[in-house]
């Protein structure tokens, strides 16, 4: 029996921007972009178990009977999980070795999700973050309680659930909420329900949420293969005739959510917005794994009330879709109860698993479909559902007014607005769903001036990964790069101020990708050229800057065009400087700097003064407009006024005055 949804006045709250992500999943996905590269172009990242793992010959055995064996040799591994750079962390290689390679492919990934969103670490310290994780499985605390002679003080904190999330929060200084959540299959899209809802409550200002899987032993692929729910052939044929169980899979996902004022305000790139988010429970079913169609349905329905949204609004959803042949009718059933009713005729609803490309995932399931999701309508385009020919007998998908995409497809935009859903359960019953958004059309940055010199900045907390991070951004800006479609504008902005800085450092000058590239790849192979810089920032305090003024001598005929001509705050200084100079004199230093070398009078002394003088003062209001602020100003000779005035000690008024008369009075 249906019953009527109470919307919570959900619809009337801001919406939620997904603003970073950081991921690990099959496939060598490292981040966002190799994600979708794999998505788009319908990888299939299954491979056998490797022989790190466990020995897939002793425990196959293709009769699903046999005690102690598994028909199942395949799963979706990432690559070494032992490269965990404890260092980085401020973490012992002592206490590395007992923390579970899942607490450290959390902090590798919240690093990694906080710098996409280009937000500085540093500044988040003593904020209120929240930290939501999903994660069940224990394998690694089972090994170290394996072996009690292996235990020590780092064992059980290594091992426990809990500090998945406290770790994160611990390691950067946030004070928001921080939990794990273990709802088994829909863990990590419970914890992004439970972040968007601290995030609305006001107790968070930002928060990271997601998941993680990782697959040491083989005792769980055991059980379930023993259950009957994986596949022998190691592919998840969500919807398909042919559909025989899942295959197991291992990674981690995390967000950055902010809210959306906030997000706009600060201009942060957008992936997605959430507009709602659900959880419930199937209550008693014909047993404890078997899935409630009508509570999965139900809380479509909810969801997408407290959304604001109808249900014939969402063109694709990204379903659970394990491939299993109980679950997929059960929930392809629920799903077009809602969102494929009332549609027109072949405006069906698409339907999707990204455990088609990479496995399931298990607690790390929902956040590897959500961020698929966002990735989607980001790019505005739905990706493949793999290994689905025939559909599956038991799904009317027509009546249903659903369809498996088969193929990458441009993501419709119904009734003016590009709307996604997410499904996700737990064997356990516990389900959690989540309707998205496109993001508005970013604001357009201020453009740059074509070849202009940009300034590109890197770093690292050690030399040698200051060369590795060197030499990945230069093949990154290569063509056919991640990078190499960037703006150099955008790229130096980006690396300058929305990046954490280390105490290894490298900054290099380029008008085009090609020259700060070939400045990288020079730092590489040990040569510093004219335009590049590196060292290493003293501990403890921040070195203090002074600015010296100089007096006569630096000034030619052609000083300051280029910055005249490309930073209006430099050309405002200056133009100030003239106009109040003007009055005193007679003349425009203006005019001046403007002259071409056979007319210029650079070289008297009552031009060069009030030139130096402006140029220096123009200099330095462009310098403190980048937030470059001196701690200590000291002037030589004519430099001495502008210092003064720089310094606050005289108003520009004063000192144009002083610069007319004392320039006047040199000539004599």
């Amino acid at each position: 029996m249906k019953t009527s949804p109470t919307a919570r006045g959900v619809a009337q709250r801001e919406p939620i921007a997904i603003v970073g992500i950081g991921c690990r999943f099959p496939g060598g996905v490292d981040g966002p972009e190799s994600f979708w590269r794999l998505l788009e172009g319908g990888v299939d990242a299954i491979t056998e178990v490797p022989p790190d793992r466990w020995n897939a010959d002793v425990f196959y055995d293709p009769d699903r009977s046999m005690p102690g064996k598994m028909v199942s040799r395949w799963g979706g591994f990432l690559g070494r999980l032992d490269g965990f750079d404890s260092g980085f962390f401020g973490i012992s290689p002592r206490e590395a070795a007992h923390i579970d390679p899942q607490q450290r492919l959390l902090l590798e990934v919240a690093w990694e999700a906080v710098e996409d969103a280009g937000l500085d670490i540093a500044r988040l310290a003593g904020s209120q973050t929240g930290v939501f994780v999903g994660l069940s499985t224990r394998d690694f605390n089972d090994i170290q309680h394996g072996a009690p002679e292996e235990m020590d003080g780092y064992s059980n904190i290594g091992g426990a659930g809990s500090i998945a999330a406290n770790r994160i929060s611990y390691t950067f200084d946030w004070l928001g909420p921080s939990f794990a959540v273990d709802t088994a299959c829909s863990s990590s899209l419970v914890a992004f329900h439970l972040a968007c809802q601290s995030l609305w409550a006001g107790e968070s200002s930002l928060a990271l949420c997601g998941g993680v899987n990782v697959m040491l032993n083989p005792q769980v692929t055991l059980g379930l293969s023993q259950a009957g729910m994986l596949s022998p052939d190691g592919r998840c044929r969500s919807f398909a005739a042919a559909a025989n169980g899942y295959v197991r899979g291992e990674g981690a996902g995390l967000v950055v959510l902010k809210p959306l004022a906030n997000a706009l305000a600060d201009g942060d790139a957008i992936y997605a917005l959430v507009r709602g988010t659900g959880v419930n429970q199937d209550g008693r079913t014909n047993g404890m794994t078997v899935p409630n169609g009508d509570q999965q349905e139900r809380l479509c329905r909810v969801t997408c009330a407290e959304a604001g949204i109808s249900p014939a609004q969402v063109a694709y959803v990204e379903a659970h879709g394990t491939g299993t042949p109980v679950g997929d009718p059960i929930e392809a059933k629920a799903l077009g109860a809602e969102f494929g009713a009332g549609r027109p005729a072949g405006n069906c609803s698409v339907l999707g698993s990204v455990k088609t490309n990479i496995g399931h995932l298990e607690a790390g399931a929902g956040i590897a479909g959500l961020i698929k999701l966002a990735l989607s309508l980001d790019r505005r385009t739905i990706p493949p559902n793999l290994h689905f020919s025939e559909p599956n007998p038991d799904i009317p998908f027509d009546a249903l007014g659903l369809r498996v995409a088969g193929q990458v497809e441009p993501w419709p935009a119904l009734g003016g607005r590009r709307l996604g859903a997410i499904n996700s359960f737990g064997f356990g019953g516990t389900n959690a769903h989540a309707v998205l958004e496109e993001a508005p059309a970013p604001r357009q940055p201020a453009s740059s001036p074509s070849g202009r010199a940009e300034l590109l900045t890197l770093s690292a907390r050690s030399d040698g990964a200051l060369a590795t991070r060197a030499r990945q951004v230069a093949d990154a800006l290569a063509e056919g790069g991640t990078l190499a479609s960037v703006g150099v504008a955008d790229l130096c902005h980006t690396a300058s101020r929305r990046r954490s800085h280390q105490a290894h450092r490298l900054s290099v000058v380029g008008r085009s990708r090609n020259e700060l590239r070939e400045q990288l790849e020079a730092f590489g192979a040990n040569d510093w050229p004219a335009g590049l810089s590196a060292g290493r920032r003293p501990a403890g305090a921040p070195p203090k800057l002074a600015f010296v003024f100089s007096g006569m001598g630096p000034q030619w005929w052609a000083m300051g065009r280029g910055l005249l001509a490309q930073e209006p705050v430099f050309r405002e200084a200056v133009e100030r400087c003239d106009a109040l100079f003007q009055a005193q004199a007679g003349w425009s230093i203006l005019d001046e700097l403007s002259a071409d070398e056979t007319r210029s009078r650079m070289g008297r002394t009552e031009v060069a003064q009030p030139a130096n003088f402006a140029v220096q003062v123009g200099l330095a209001a462009l310098w403190r407009s980048w937030g470059v602020v001196p701690d200590a100003i000291v002037g030589h000779s004519a430099g001495e006024v502008a210092a003064a005035h720089v310094a606050g000690a005289l108003r520009l008024e004063e000192a144009v005055r002083v610069i007319s008369h004392r320039s006047r009075l040199q000539q004599r």
